[in-house]
């Protein structure tokens, strides 16, 4: 089976995310057997008992093959810890995802990227702010990443491509529920 079932598989189990993965992953050695841990290599890891209940649980219900055919049929690629693809300056970051769900294409100009982030109800400034900025960066080269919401994100993507440059849109809801 494709690993990348088993990295997308641990993001659908409540209670484990980047810090209890990677004390998983310093145990196990690798995702499929940081899968299948028993309660002593969870227990080795550091895991409290609800988070080992919650894994137990989550894995009786959870079908890694599965979640990585509904990934594909969206159309969508994960990358992972693992992938060469994943973005080097996000690897450096701690608590960084496990797991970016991609649609489209990553180049290497994604490298050098901003994040423009911001509230929903911005203000007339705010919104000023967020359109000048996201211009003068995307006509520079920076790739502009933001979260595809309501405000100051919707603000930032939009400047950003009428000024000839990329976007990333970072969904916290996952690409097949867009959240306002």
């Amino acid at each position: 089976m494709d690993t990348k079932a088993f990295w997308i598989a641990f993001n659908r189990v409540p209670g484990i995310g980047p810090v209890r993965l990677a004390a998983l992953l310093d145990v196990c050695g690798d995702i499929e057997t940081a899968w299948r841990a028993s309660i002593q290599q969870m227990q080795a890891a550091r895991l409290d008992r609800r988070s080992i209940e919650l894994f137990l649980d989550a894995r009786r219900t959870i079908d890694p093959a599965r979640e990585l055919q509904h990934v594909q049929e969206a159309g969508v690629e994960p990358l992972t810890w693992d992938d060469p693809e994943y973005p080097a300056s996000l690897r450096m970051v701690d608590g960084a995802p496990p797991v970016l769900y991609v649609r489209g294409r990553m180049t290497s100009q994604d490298e050098w990227a901003v994040a423009i982030v911001g509230t929903r109800r911005a203000t007339t400034y705010g919104r000023e702010v967020a359109q000048v900025l996201a211009s003068e960066l995307a006509r520079a080269g920076v790739t502009v990443v933001s979260g595809m919401a309501l405000g100051i994100d919707t603000v930032a993507h939009r400047a950003a491509m009428d000024a000839g440059g990329r976007t990333i849109a970072v969904l916290g809801s996952g690409v097949d529920q867009l959240y306002p």
